[in-house]
């Protein structure tokens, strides 16, 4: 998030510009599945009347588009801001449900079940748009047709490997090309709305409903293709951050809502004509010329949308690791002046190689639309249950309203995911699957970590002794600064004790420091808690929101307890690195507490997680039976 993007209170500033900007980070997803949500509805349409079809698809994806993105996302979802951030673990912190404990559990599941739903769906985009995007080239020629799998696998390949470098300069022409692309979509849509004008009468929601019912056993099916329409709408919510409110409602109402319409407009007026089966309608609204530039702008397009996924998954990974979901990972900040452009290597390389051999596995567009779906319209199911809980329990609404509200957003949400469950042995087990993994992991990490922190607990010695020597002098100091990280709220960690008889010293002046994160995105308070406890000794918490990254040395430059002429370039963090070894009682299955110990090893060390000096950090190592 740019940190011009807030005022002092935490709102977001709106601009016509922050409108366009949004198009290319929040409508990446929505505004390139026309590319292939019309071509794998198409599919679906056996034994139906090309009228009754054509109108009935387009009446579907318009209520589709106005109640479940324009109402729900935009008017009441994104009302649910958590101190202007948005997304699941955003809304399940916002509501009280982030302890994982008896009276949460269940708000906390959907929370964590959500957000890992979300990687699983992450991993399907870039391959199922780019795919899309470059077999545009087939209504041209066919000659090109072998080709289009390698260049894709080799596009797919660039954009993760350039994520290192950032995306601060490209970034800035991420909205004039989503721009461009509404543009083109909504001129080529218009044209053919004028040749079709019938298509208007699918405002009429009875032509949804006439054709979901002689659909019969089918309706389902068409429903799994229809919902790809809006499988973007996770994103207007997730990054809500990086915008604000205003403008993301000013880009979808303005250019987005009106563009993508005319988009399905068109090509459902193509459907009227009879357009000719196994050709994407989308690329044949365009004359004959204009098929391979806007196969070139559709890549880009594509490209795009898949820029914006990755960094939701980095953005989205960060808020796990500081609500206590997630180990710790690697994170770069790539950009000085946007906080939103971070990279995270371990993250990057999973999601490259899961959608890679995605792609690799299903080869074609309208293969991956069968694995498409299924997870995010999970996460929209529970994204309604939570925010249910945040009309009724935190904007204090009467039930009067909230209970209509809701059963209209819940009915609309259990049908598309009814209808994504008949696509599970399609491909849609892929991205479930890869969600509870994910799921099972974090609630591992939270369960690990608890078991740690009470077993560190009871290894915590009495200080009443520690204190009463180093009050009389009978603790040598050196000269110096010793800052002892912790993660126990204990006033004096035990491996103070023990660095002191190891070494037989201790430093002049020490700082035990606590770093606390809280269940809000971000700190604009004083963040710090100084305790002294004797002279030269001093405990200090400082807090930070689940969207910020410590810089611990910055932090401690004034006011932490340290001399005032100390040189913060002088000073030596201590921390632990402990090897987690199974006790008589596991806390768990050995499974379980294999996946935990796996994890908590290769989890990044304090030195890259909190900016600490490489030389002047020690990690003691520790060995500990849970």
């Amino acid at each position: 998030m740019t940190p011009n993007a807030l005022n002092g209170s935490g709102a977001p500033r709106a601009a016509p510009w922050t409108a366009v900007a949004a198009l290319g980070i929040v409508f990446g997803d929505l505004g390139t599945s026309p590319l292939y949500t019309m071509q794998t509805i198409v599919g679906s349409l056996g034994g139906q009347s090309q009228e009754q079809a054509a109108l009935g698809v387009l009446s579907l994806i318009f209520w589709t588009l106005l109640i479940t993105i324009s109402v729900k996302y935009c008017l009441f979802v994104m009302r649910a801001d958590n101190q202007g951030e948005g997304g699941i673990l955003a809304l399940m912190s916002l509501v009280g449900m982030n302890d994982w404990r008896r009276g949460t559990y269940i708000g906390a599941t959907m929370g964590l079940l959500g957000a890992a739903l979300i990687y699983g769906d992450g991993v399907i985009t870039p391959s199922i748009s780019v795919l899309s995007a470059l077999e545009g080239v087939n209504v041209a020629t066919t000659a090109l047709k072998p080709f289009i799998l390698p260049l894709g696998i080799a596009i797919l390949v660039a954009l993760f490997a350039v994520q290192r470098f950032g995306t601060a300069v490209i970034g800035k022409a991420f909205g004039p090309i989503m721009l461009l692309w509404f543009v083109a979509i909504g001129v080529l849509g218009l044209v053919a709305v004028v040749h079709h004008p019938r298509v208007l009468e699918a405002v009429n929601p009875w032509f949804a409903l006439r054709l979901l019912l002689s659909s019969g056993p089918g309706a389902l099916v068409l429903l799994g293709g229809v919902f790809l329409c809006a499988t973007g709408g996770e994103a207007l919510y997730a990054d809500m951050g990086h915008f604000g409110r205003l403008p993301i409602r000013l880009a979808w109402y303005a250019v987005a809502l009106p563009s993508l319409l005319l988009s399905y407009a068109g090509q459902c007026g193509l459907l009227l004509d009879g357009a000719p089966k196994g050709i994407n309608p989308f690329f044949l609204l365009a004359p004959h010329w204009a098929v391979i530039p806007l196969v070139i702008l559709a890549t880009l397009a594509t490209i795009i949308a898949s820029q914006a996924i990755i960094t939701g998954a980095f953005s989205m990974t960060r808020q796990a690791m500081q609500l206590g979901w997630l180990p710790g990972f690697n994170i770069r900040q790539t950009s000085d002046k946007v906080y939103g452009q971070i990279y995270v290597p371990a993250v990057n390389a999973m999601m490259a190689v899961g959608t890679i051999a995605i792609t690799l596995a299903f080869r074609s567009s309208d293969r991956l639309a069968g694995a498409y779906g299924t997870a995010v319209s999970t996460t929209m199911v529970l994204t309604t249950l939570l925010l249910f809980r945040a009309m009724h329990h935190v904007w204090r609404w009467p039930m009067i309203v909230v209970a209509p509200l809701s059963a209209i957003f819940i009915l609309v949400d259990l049908s598309f995911f009814t209808a994504n469950l008949a696509k599970i042995v399609d491909g849609g087990w892929v991205p479930l699957t890869l969600g509870i993994c994910i799921f099972i992991v974090m609630v591992t990490w939270r369960t690990g970590t608890a078991a740690l922190r009470a077993k560190l607990a009871t290894m915590a010695e009495p200080v009443d002794q520690f204190l009463e020597e180093l009050k009389a002098n009978r603790i040598p100091r050196v000269p110096g600064v010793g800052v002892f990280l912790t993660r126990t709220d204990d006033r004096i960690p035990s491996y103070i004790s023990d660095h002191v008889r190891n070494t037989g010293s201790l430093h002049q002046s020490v700082v035990i420091l606590n770093l606390k994160f809280e269940e809000q995105p971000r700190i604009f308070e004083d963040r710090r808690d100084v305790e002294p406890i004797v002279d030269g000794l001093s405990r200090v918490t400082l807090r930070y929101g689940f969207f910020e990254r410590p810089d611990v040395p910055n932090a401690l430059k004034s006011g932490c307890g340290l001399p005032s002429d100390i040189d913060i370039g002088r000073v030596v963090f201590f921390g632990t690195r402990d090897l987690v070894t199974p006790g008589e009682h596991s806390w768990r299955s050995h499974w379980r507490y294999s996946l935990f110990a796996l994890l908590y090893k290769n989890a990044a060390r304090i030195i890259d997680r909190f900016d600490l000096p490489p030389t002047r950090t020690v990690e003691v190592t520790r060995q500990i039976k849970i």
